[in-house]
């Protein structure tokens, strides 16, 4: 087969990584000019296909029912979105389960990825240019393996190229088992990061991307999931690899925590791993139209998909570093949002908020489009709440307005740090270098670091906390809660959302259970989503998820 026909999909790819200028770009063999022969001899045609590669890494900033609506974090305010009619309410199966989420579609992406490391192998390209790319394409083969892994557990491990036209039924592999998978991902982590660099164009692979991945199947195989016994050694062995990110001394945390999301600050000092977008193009972000605030200055600026729940806010801690829930804290449950901490006024648009010059008012009664919908019959907030994280003020076109070039960040520092401080927890208990990494994060929020003398259990409770708070909006939750088996507990619970009233002059605050947010989690079989119908009439050879 000519690669050309291959090449024909790639014509959107390559502005992933093209220069400012078009010149690069144009400077590659036209695609009905490249044929299997000339494909694999030419670097720029080489690189074309792996940019193609890079281009299955999916990306929430083009939906309005991103990932984060799955976990108790946030809710779609609109009626007939998967997110709640099939897994809030764990309604899936193997009919169902693939919608949109393209999760074992991403097998497509792991025979580009095997097909151009056969073919770059064994080619006479330059040495130090296969070296790069050749573990490139591992890293991304094994971060698509991760999705398959922490979706599915036991998936086929396949590594070759395979053609039902020439091998027919043969190309069929029965599945391996969670264990056998998660030694193929870290391992392949391992000798990606022996051969990349450790710094990159924006969006390509580096060292400390191969070993945050890394890290991150390493302490999701550490968490009681997987860990029924609790080996420490486990735990031992994620710390080990974050700490090794953290040694490498290439990034730190980045000054102002909400802008570091915004384009202008793409490939900063604390991102790791990033998916580009392109503003202007097929390939920009939506992600204001589509997620962001709905009504500005009672216009429709944004669809609303995101609606913080108020389990969200609550996790917020009070800008003395103390959870809500502690007598000491000085919460006030009818003035909610003064002295919270700063990441809470960064990441939520609440009642009072200011929002690009208009102050946002979920109240009742008072005229505003933007009062908490506790019906459900327009296109308000659901909660009381709107996204503000990641948002930029000048993107809010109402609508998948692709303007935006901000990039999807994958894996970045306060992450890698969160995973070591989880890891040592565990296994060696609260040392000192528990709290290190944990008051770096604090100090850029203005937060005292946690109290001194804490046990295992709280500081493990402390750090769950911290995690979900810095780390909330950017499609962790989900996973977070599904390895540490919280979600039959936190899943089990519906969302809730905030109701302001006046009542005899005084505004009054009531937590009331908001529309769409019903959730249902059954602990014996939801823990991992089911393989696809089609992809089980195919292949014989698969074993269904249990219990579904």
């Amino acid at each position: 087969m000519k690669s050309k026909n291959l090449i024909k999909i790639l014509t959107g790819s390559v502005l992933l990584f093209s220069l400012p200028s078009c010149s690069s770009f144009l400077e590659v063999t036209p695609a009905d000019q490249v044929s299997d022969a000339t494909l694999w001899v030419n670097k720029d045609n080489a690189d074309l296909f792996l940019n193609n590669v890079y281009s299955s890494i999916t990306s929430p900033f083009g939906t309005f029912d991103p990932g984060e609506n799955w976990s108790d974090n946030s809710i779609n305010g609109v009626n007939g979105q998967r997110s709640h009619t099939i897994y809030a309410i764990s309604a899936y199966n193997a009919e169902n389960v693939e919608g949109t989420e393209h999760r074992w579609g991403l097998y497509a992406a792991i025979r580009k990825a095997n097909l151009f490391i056969e073919r770059v192998s064994e080619g006479s390209l330059d040495e130090n240019w296969k070296k790069v790319r050749l573990a490139e394409a591992r890293f991304l083969r094994a971060y698509f393996y991760n999705i398959l892994w922490t979706s599915h557990g036991s998936v086929p491990i396949v590594t070759k190229v395979l053609n039902q036209n020439t091998q027919g039924e043969a190309i069929f592999q029965a599945n391996n088992t969670a264990e056998e998978v998660f030694k193929f991902i870290t391992e392949e982590c391992e000798a990606a990061a022996q051969d990349l660099p450790k710094s990159a164009d924006l969006g390509r692979a580096t060292q400390g991307a191969a070993l945050t991945l890394k890290g991150w199947a390493q302490l999701f195989w550490a968490s009681p999931l997987y860990n029924t016994s609790n080996d420490l050694k486990r735990w031992e062995a994620a710390a080990e690899t974050n700490k090794r990110v953290i040694d490498l001394k290439v990034y730190s945390l980045f000054a102002d925590y909400n802008e570091q999301f915004f384009e202008a600050n793409n490939n900063n000092k604390e991102s790791i791993f990033q998916r580009r977008h392109l503003g202007g193009t097929v390939l920009g972000s939506s992600r204001e139209g589509l997620q962001g605030p709905t009504f500005v200055r009672s216009a429709a600026k944004s669809y609303g998909g995101v609606n913080p729940t108020q389990e969200m806010v609550d996790a917020y801690f009070m800008k003395n570093g103390l959870p809500i829930t502690d007598p000491n804290s000085g919460y006030d449950p009818q003035k909610p949002y003064a002295n919270r901490e700063k990441r809470f006024y960064q990441s939520i648009v609440y009642d009072g908020a200011e929002w690009k010059g208009d102050i946002m008012v979920m109240k009742q009664g008072v005229g505003s489009k933007n009062a908490t919908d506790v019906s459900n019959v327009n296109e308000a907030t659901n909660t009381g709440y709107y996204l503000r994280k990641g948002m930029n003020p000048q993107y809010d076109v109402l609508g998948p307005n692709r303007l935006s070039s901000a990039s999807y960040t994958i894996f970045r520092y306060a992450e890698v740090l969160l995973s070591y401080a989880e890891a040592l927890n565990e296994a060696k208990g609260a040392v000192p270098e528990v709290y290190d990494v944990i008051k770096l994060l604090r100090d850029r929020s203005d937060l005292p670091n946690f109290p001194a003398g804490l046990n295992q259990s709280d500081m493990r409770k402390l750090i769950q906390q911290e995690r979900r708070v810095e780390l909330a909006f950017e499609e962790k939750r989900w996973l977070d809660i599904i390895r540490l088996k919280q979600a039959e507990i936190v899943l089990n619970q519906n969302s809730h959302g905030i109701l302001i009233e006046d009542i005899a002059g005084t505004t009054v605050y009531k937590v009331f259970e908001a529309p769409n947010g019903k959730r249902v989690f059954d602990k014996t079989k939801n823990y991992f989503l089911p393989i696809p119908q089609d992809a089980l009439d195919r292949n014989k050879k698969l074993t269904p998820t249990p219990n579904y």
